[in-house]
């Protein structure tokens, strides 16, 4: 209840959600004698995959016994993910108190919710100057709070397409644009450019840091992945090979997340980084609400021996990836989706093919998602499209038959809700 009060609090210290700007971020980390400038640090930017290679990078820290800050968001299931330090996500507790401290230095100054996280995050990273800090940017990096960095050990770029184009005008909603948001103040020290959707947009991010002193290694040309029929790939760069076993996590584009992540620990030598490291890392990754699982719970009792799937996928780039993922899958898909407002719904479906069913639904407590029957009403294109109130009736009312496999998809809002319902 005391965290919830205090987060309420802090949302209501700047009548927009976002605004994008460095000055308030700035004076409030000088207030907090500017403790970003005390830690050690890799930048994760881009549209998608951020997330998953920031974990995969975790589990092989972790096994060779680095420890880790990490600040992501947004948060799945409550906020205290966003704040990890020394390994373990901090307490309601500890978290309260951190929150009240970085407030009463704000002394009620205008101040995003988003920025004043930031300036927390900071705050209590600099009490481990020898941990890595793992830092997602927001939703672009040139404005973004976690962008007050002076120096960093690495600045990775993972895949970027468009998202979020309601921020930008309306004639600068381009690829283009996005590509200048997120890359053109990646700081000087090393810039791994994961693999991109598409040559144009990989030529468009060399173009654009071009000028960047970093060294920098691109995905094909300075490291890539072999996959392997026999439940292993193998990962090269300059350095060598290694026979990998198989990820604990779905999807093909997980590969691609942690060969980055592989690519980025080995390029920063002060890590140590071997390959057994590596080898056990990448099976213990944590990974919750991309193609995450579900075993158990109240959700899954209702399908008993059908897969239930839950992907916080919102953009196209999203949806092409987890597509790929379905097609991979001998078995009839039935995907249950709910989307925020402002996101392009029928290009999100369009990139879906030789889906079973496909039902709407409303997300709770998210006033910004558009209702379920909209949503139903707007993917008329879709056979057997049908709009039930809530996750509940969405699998009752699914006619699953052996083997087949239940997907709920369209939001990270609807991903949190989703597992905190079961």
């Amino acid at each position: 209840m005391k965290l919830q009060k205090i987060v309420s609090r802090l949302q209501k210290l700047h009548p927009k959600e976002i605004d994008l700007s460095l000055d308030r971020i700035l004076n409030l980390c000088k207030k907090l004698d500017n403790p970003q400038d005390k830690i050690k640090a890799i930048s994760v930017v881009g549209t998608n995959g951020k997330y998953s290679t920031i974990q995969a990078m975790y589990a092989i820290l972790k096994e060779a016994g680095i420890n880790c800050n990490i600040y992501t968001s947004p948060h799945i299931k409550k906020i205290n993910e966003r704040f990890i330090f020394n390994n373990e996500e901090l307490s309601d507790n500890e978290l309260s108190n951190l929150l009240e401290q970085v407030e009463k230095a704000n002394d009620n100054q205008p101040i995003t919710f988003f920025e004043i996280l930031t300036a927390a995050y900071f705050y209590k990273s600099a009490e481990y100057p020898n941990n890595i800090n793992l830092i997602e940017t927001g939703l672009f990096h040139r404005f973004d709070a976690t962008n007050i960095l002076k120096q960093n050990l690495a600045s990775v770029v993972t895949s970027i397409g468009l998202d979020h184009l309601d921020w930008l005008p309306k004639n600068e909603q381009t690829i283009e644009k996005i590509i200048f948001e997120k890359t053109s103040k990646l700081l000087n020290s090393n810039i791994i450019v994961a693999k991109q959707s598409s040559n144009k947009t990989s030529r468009q991010i060399e173009t654009t840091i071009k000028n960047n002193k970093s060294n920098k290694l691109f995905f094909s040309k300075d490291y890539n992945y072999l996959v392997n029929q026999n439940n292993f790939f193998y990962y090269e760069d300059i350095t060598g090979r290694i026979k990998l076993p198989r990820p604990n996590v779905n999807g093909q584009f997980q590969l691609e997340n942690i060969s980055t992540a592989i690519a980025t620990l080995r390029v920063v030598k002060e890590f140590n980084i071997n390959d057994e490291h590596i080898k056990n890392g990448i099976t213990k990754i944590k990974s919750i609400a991309r193609l995450q699982e579900i075993f158990e719970g109240k959700l899954k009792d209702l399908l008993r021996e059908n897969r239930l799937l839950v992907d916080g996928s919102h953009n196209p780039l999203g949806a092409k990836v987890l597509n790929d993922y379905l097609e991979s899958l001998n078995c009839n898909k039935h995907i249950i989706i709910g989307m925020m407002a402002n996101k392009n719904h029928q290009e999100y479906m369009s990139y879906f093919k030789e889906i079973t069913s496909l039902t709407t639904i409303d997300i709770p407590n998210q006033p910004n998602s558009i209702g379920g029957q909209d949503l139903s009403n707007k993917l008329i294109g879709f056979k057997n499209v049908q709009y039930k109130k809530n996750i509940f009736e969405a699998i009752k009312s699914i006619p699953v038959k052996k083997n087949d496999l239940v997907l709920i998809t369209g939001s990270l809002y609807l991903a949190g809700e989703v597992l905190n319902l079961n």
